[in-house]
């Protein structure tokens, strides 16, 4: 191995630990503890190392949006390969995301509530965010009905779900009734 790859494979572990840190911080702790400088004391690098590889932290809060998305698209695809039939699939989805952002609030919060600096449905929209929402689309264009475009009734589906989990988190809708809140959205949007 070159010196030069060396460098580059130790350039990259930091910045993973970058991003892992900060995202067991704001897990535990929420964004506002997430600092850049308890992030240098916690991964034991001077803060201009961390600058070294991000802005600030709009981009570390971006970062653990992409690996979130990821880790998203891959659980959602694992629900509902798992699952048989239209409407098993759908609702493994459904759940599926409720269960991501009730176990990753901070994750979720950097996918969609804060700013990370990422666009969203553009040309320029980074391709962990695409393939998140293109697992979506993947179970849910087999149910969208006739006439009705498989893109656009995948965010309607995405917006319910997005918003049974903000209202939820919010304290607005009582957690126990999730299930119900799944079949019905299940029930009324897909054509199954």
């Amino acid at each position: 191995m070159s010196v030069q790859e060396r460098k580059q494979r130790e350039r990259a572990e930091r910045e993973r630990l970058i991003v892992a840190t900060a995202r067991e911080l704001a897990e535990q702790q929420g964004w506002d503890a997430v600092t850049t400088r308890r992030l240098a004391e916690r991964i034991e690098y001077s803060q201009p190392v961390l600058y070294s590889h991000f802005r600030g932290k709009r981009e570390i809060i971006g970062a653990v949006a992409l690996e979130g998305a990821a880790e998203m698209a891959a659980a959602l695809r694992a629900a509902t390969s798992a699952a048989d039939g239209p409407r098993t699939r759908v609702t493994a989805l459904a759940r599926t995301y409720l269960d991501f952002a009730e176990r990753n609030p901070a994750v979720y919060d950097a996918m969609f509530q804060l700013d990370g600096g990422l666009a969203f449905a553009h040309e320029d929209t980074p391709e962990p965010l695409k393939d998140a929402f293109a697992a979506l689309l993947e179970c849910l264009g087999e149910v969208a009905g006739d006439g009705v475009h498989p893109g656009l009734f995948t965010e309607v589906f995405w917006a319910a779900v997005h918003g049974l989990v903000t209202l939820t988190r919010a304290g607005r809708l009582p957690p126990g009734d999730t299930g119900l809140r799944v079949e019905l959205l299940v029930d009324r949007l897909a054509k199954i």
